[in-house]
């Protein structure tokens, strides 16, 4: 699974313009699964995302979580984050997983952060064409991978 995880002010996702999911201060991931990935990977990356600290403490250090400050997760389906371009210009994705066991990871991913305790956590609607509004909070994002390739 990869995810890209940005710290943000405020974060929604629409869908046919209606909102379906927003946070205040916190965490916007956007989250593809790929061939082979299965629970592991889910809990894997459930984990760092929760703390992964890149909030700042008191002293202006990047020491805290999101589950320290209480913050909140939009978690948003991505598939094209295993868009391969390498090879002639149009992205081939052939390694995103089918998507009804992406979803089945997906859902699973939402459903362990709020198990590890995160205060607040929106989805946005998988498989939709969703519009993504963030306020990029230093700018802070970062790349996570299950596999561990970056």
């Amino acid at each position: 699974m990869r995810a890209v995880v940005q710290r943000v002010q405020r974060a929604s996702v629409t869908v046919e313009g209606r909102t379906v999911g927003a946070i205040g201060a916190g965490l916007c991931v956007l989250l593809g699964a790929g061939q082979g990935d299965g629970p592991a990977e889910v809990s894997y990356l459930v984990d760092k995302v929760a703390n992964l600290r890149i909030f700042a403490d008191d002293a202006g250090k990047m020491n805290r979580s999101v589950l320290d400050c209480g913050g909140g997760v939009l978690v948003v389906s991505q598939f094209t984050l295993y868009g391969d371009a390498r090879k002639g210009r149009r992205p081939s994705f052939v390694h995103a997983l089918a998507p009804d066991q992406a979803d089945a990871l997906y859902q699973g991913f939402v459903h362990e952060l709020r198990a590890a305790g995160v205060s607040e956590v929106a989805t946005g609607e998988f498989g939709a064409s969703m519009q993504v509004e963030l306020i990029n909070d230093g700018p802070v994002t970062i790349l996570l991978d299950s596999a561990k390739q970056f």
